[in-house]
């Protein structure tokens, strides 16, 4: 729960920040929207410097040690679920606004309130995954979320578009986009423990955002290919998506033997 409320952070970002920056671009300038994130990122410095206490060094392990994970095929599963499960979201999620104007029949000034429903979707689903975590295992949570993508994204090319069900799929695929979050962080920097918890917890991010570029290739390919029709861009993110499912459920059941959140808890010195 508690990397659950340190990834809300995110989501609530991206639940004011995406519709705001969307606004103001449509409304006076993109290049304003630009400024102001700049000085926001300012601000942001000032308050990390003033507010965040001194933490410790982890162990040094050596550039060899904080690598030493990899060697293993654990970290592997989990990297390539989330490398994978974003590709399959961004397929969908990188055309969003058009998919909602042409498929939803939304007007564009109401795209970015329907990226504030994107994001309430993000913050409960944050949320929601740190308590499951708790409660369950985080890999099997991991993969249930990748599971409901995967659902979302086959529902995006087989439902007709109307206002309900496109603010419904846009809230639900929300959702599952950061149901994993937590989940996913804590399992890499398990998995980077003796050393490699920074280099863990970075590699996360690495496969998050290569997967957000891949998946927009791999979408802008399906409406290509389809002129442009774009219920395919759920078509084309499903099986993807699914690999991830599969990834994490290898992973629960090779490597998760524990269940009760008591069973692994252990005493941590800070």
């Amino acid at each position: 729960q508690s990397v659950s409320m340190m990834v809300t952070g995110q989501t609530i970002a991206n639940m004011l920040g995406v519709p705001a920056g969307t606004l103001l671009s449509e409304m006076l300038s993109w290049r304003l929207a630009f400024a102001i994130l700049a000085a926001w990122a300012l601000m942001t410095m000032v308050l990390v410097i003033a507010w965040v206490p001194f933490v410790a060094p982890i162990k040094d392990a050596g550039i060899k040690g904080q690598f030493r994970f990899l060697t293993h095929a654990g970290p592997w599963f989990i990297l390539m679920a989330v490398f994978c499960g974003n590709s399959g979201i961004f397929c969908w999620w990188s055309y969003i606004s058009p998919w909602l104007q042409k498929v939803g029949g939304w007007d564009s000034s109401l795209v970015p309130l329907l990226m504030v429903l994107a994001g309430f979707g993000m913050v409960i689903g944050g949320i929601a995954g740190g308590r499951l975590t708790d409660l369950w295992k985080p890999g099997a949570t991991a993969g249930l979320s990748q599971a409901i993508a995967t659902l979302g994204l086959l529902l995006v090319f087989f439902v007709p578009g109307n206002h309900v069900t496109t603010a419904l799929l846009t809230f639900l695929i929300g959702f599952a986009l950061f149901f994993n979050s937590s989940p996913q962080q804590l399992l890499m920097v398990q998995a980077g423990e003796g050393g490699g918890e920074l280099i863990a917890g970075a590699a996360v991010q690495i496969a998050f955002n290569f997967g957000n570029a891949v998946g927009s290739i791999v979408g802008g390919a399906a409406l290509t290919a389809t002129a442009m029709n774009y219920h395919y861009t759920g078509l084309a993110g499903a099986p993807i998506a699914l690999i991830a499912v599969i990834m994490l459920v290898t992973y629960s059941r090779r490597y998760e033997t524990h269940t009760g959140a008591t069973e692994r808890m252990r005493e941590v010195h800070v």
